[in-house]
């Protein structure tokens, strides 16, 4: 690498710490602390390290940087913004202002140069992680003796607040073991926390702590110290021990208001009242979102050294896409939608006259998915002996296996659930991770994130109801179901039998504009064989369809989904010929169904409605009506007997 122009370095960094101080005392709100006492951090990685190009975001080999501590973003749009990504100095003053390009927290699609939605403390790190797992699969599976097309590091900037979250110790003890040395970890090590100083809740030996991960880690005494961060930026980059990189950097947390620098009054706004003095001090003009000539020349010069090495990079993947078409077409069509129709052809159907558990069912479509899309990857947190979601000619990733398309994430729901957004965020590979369903309570705070990023990743989660008896009301999700379908953009799809389970397969690793959950049962299903496969599998990408047509006048309607269909079939049977039986796999994606293909399935005319569902009934009026009964359970399960209580009261609902 070149050497530092330290001047026009530290005139950046003065610079960055103007917009900041601007940006938060105009909008009257924000983080003052990180954006102003980690900035040589950003003067190294933006003006000097990282290989970027602001005019290509989704380049495949630029090194990627996620900010963690994302309530700190200010420090992110000030560097993009000088690095000359698509950020205005117009958008830098509409900082935390609706809609604007700068929101109060990093938001991927919304800002050109955000890796990761965060803001979640933590969160980043999982990314990252994710991030740097799927880089490292991508140049397992992509590069070439002679063409490398993929040696990019990935970096994350975090703090104490990440560092105490569960899911940070989750990620990084993931991330130490499968030797991940593509990963950088910057540790904004301030000694501040929002309530207090930091030495109030924690008292560990950091350095000990990475050590013990599996990192490499280093100290940077004065981490306001261009050189010396970059010093330590150099030998986390060049280090051949095969270990991921932590870099300790002991900042003055709102660094340059020396009312509130080193406090936790640092930390937000407090410090908005002095940024005019503090400006002046930084020797910046009166002139508010102040950046000099020199700077943008600076940057205009560092971008062109940037290009070249861009360029060159293009010429490698053009000759790599030359000798290799069919790896390269691989790799283009990770952007490619796929119709669920094809995919459908490639499953083969399931005896009709087995009865076979949907986790088993699905296992079965995952083998042909896995050949028909071979960048779907699918992972579990150390499960998959029981969600049966193991690609059988994968292989396992790990470090001497980098290439391998099982993901064995150990019991670490959270980290999973970030990781599969880092890999959905990289963009090349289909991620799917696996867990019992009423672990999701573990992810959520990630199955959130994704449905609000709009990633597409695919969540294979087990034994979805009071059907796993006698394991006891612990591992009975009563409620999870119901709160999971309240998060916007998810779909949650239960499955009632196994052709049923072929269309929730096809319709999540199909589906491109947000995440798939689906709940899986571990007991057996009969096949339903009223309806033929096509409907059945259709029906899925439906939300929900006819799946017994009364042959009288229409009475009544029962509404069911996953296990639970079976006893509206035979409930109907009883019933006699004025009824109908529909099925609703996923409540979502009927939901988003035209007005006239409700009515057909659900016509209004037609009030004397049941909901049935082993799980809570709130859930359900919005299909029933004031005029309509749900049939569920409104309690934490039991053993086998609440469950022969269950389908007591479903019965005598309906004699």
């Amino acid at each position: 690498m070149s050497q530092l122009n330290l001047p026009a370095l530290e005139r950046a960094a003065s610079e960055s710490r103007g917009l900041s101080m601007d940006a938060v005392a105009k909008a009257a709100s924000g983080h003052l602390g990180l954006p102003l006492g980690a900035t040589e951090i950003g003067a190294v990685l933006f003006g000097q390290a990282l290989n970027y190009n602001p005019d290509d975001t989704h380049w495949l080999n630029r090194d990627i940087f996620v900010l963690s501590a994302g309530h700190g973003s200010m420090f992110l749009y000030s560097w993009l913004h000088l690095a000359g990504y698509d950020i205005s100095l117009e958008d830098v003053k509409n900082f935390r202002q609706l809609n604007s390009k700068t929101p109060g927290h990093p938001e991927f699609h919304d800002t050109p140069g955000v890796e990761a939605t965060t803001g979640p403390l933590g969160q980043g790190i999982g990314n990252a992680v994710g991030y740097a797992s799927s880089a490292k699969m991508a140049a397992a599976r992509f590069n070439t003796e002679q063409h490398k097309i993929f040696d990019n590091h990935v970096v994350v900037l975090a703090g104490d607040g990440c560092l105490q979250e569960g899911i940070a110790q989750e990620a990084l003890s993931f991330a130490g073991h499968h030797r991940l040395d593509n990963l950088i970890l910057f540790y904004d090590s301030n000694d501040v926390t929002l309530d207090a100083m930091a030495i109030e809740t924690q008292s560990e030996d950091a350095v000990k702590r990475f050590e013990s991960l599996g990192f490499d880690a280093q100290v940077v005494v004065n981490g306001n110290s261009i050189t010396d961060l970059y010093q330590a930026f150099l030998n986390a980059k060049n280090s051949k021990t095969n270990k991921p990189q932590a870099i300790i950097c002991k900042t003055l947390i709102a660094k340059s208001i020396p009312e509130v620098a080193g406090t936790n009054k640092g930390h937000g706004e407090a410090g908005v009242k002095f940024v005019d003095a503090a400006r002046k001090a930084l020797g910046l003009p009166e002139e508010k979102f102040f950046v000099s000539q020199e700077t943008r020349h600076y940057f205009a010069d560092h971008k062109k050294t940037l290009l070249e090495k861009y360029n060159q990079w293009t010429q490698t993947y053009a000759q790599w896409k030359s000798a290799n078409p069919q790896l390269a077409q691989l790799l283009e069509s990770r952007n490619v939608e796929h119709n669920p129709s094809e995919v459908f052809a490639k499953i083969p159907e399931f005896n009709p006259k087995e009865s076979i558990a949907t986790r088993k069912a699905g296992s079965e479509v995952l083998q042909p998915i896995a050949q028909a899309l071979p960048l779907v990857v699918s992972g579990s947190a150390d499960l998959h002996g029981s969600t049966l979601n193991y690609i059988k000619e994968g292989r396992d990733f790990t470090p001497s296996c980098p290439g391998g398309r099982n993901i064995k994430f150990g019991i670490r729901e959270h980290a999973m659930g970030a990781m599969l957004n880092g890999f959905a965020y990289h963009g090349i590979f289909r991620a799917s991770g696996a867990t019992f369903l009423v672990f999701s309570d573990y992810c959520r705070p990630s199955i959130r994130l994704a449905a609000l990023s709009h990633l597409p990743v695919t969540y294979i989660f087990t034994h979805d109801s009071i059907g796993v008896g006698e394991d006891g009301p612990t591992h009975q999700p009563v409620e999870t179901v119901s709160g999971l379908r309240m998060i916007p953009n998810l779909d949650v799809i239960r499955p009632a039998d196994p052709e049923e389970t072929a269309g929730a397969f096809a319709s999540a690793f199909t589906r491109m504009s947000g995440p798939t959950l689906l709940a899986l049962t571990r007991q057996n299903l009969p096949n339903l064989t009223m309806v033929d496969v096509k409907v059945r599998r259709e029906g899925v990408l439906k939300g929900a369809y006819i799946l017994i047509k009364e042959t009288g006048a229409l009475k009544q309607i029962l509404i069911a989904t996953g296990s639970e269909v079976q006893h509206a079939v035979e409930a109907a049977k009883q019933l006699g010929d004025g009824v109908r039986v529909v099925s609703m796999p996923c409540t979502e994606i009927f939901d988003r169904q035209s007005s006239e293909y409700k009515e057909q399935v659900l016509p209004s005319s037609c009030r004397n409605r049941v909901a049935i569902e082993a799980g809570v009934t709130s859930f359900w009026w919005k299909y029933v009506g004031l005029d309509g009964k749900v049939i569920g359970i409104d309690r934490f399960g039991g053993n086998d007997l609440i469950l022969i209580l269950f389908f007591i009261k479903l019965i005598d609902q309906f004699i």
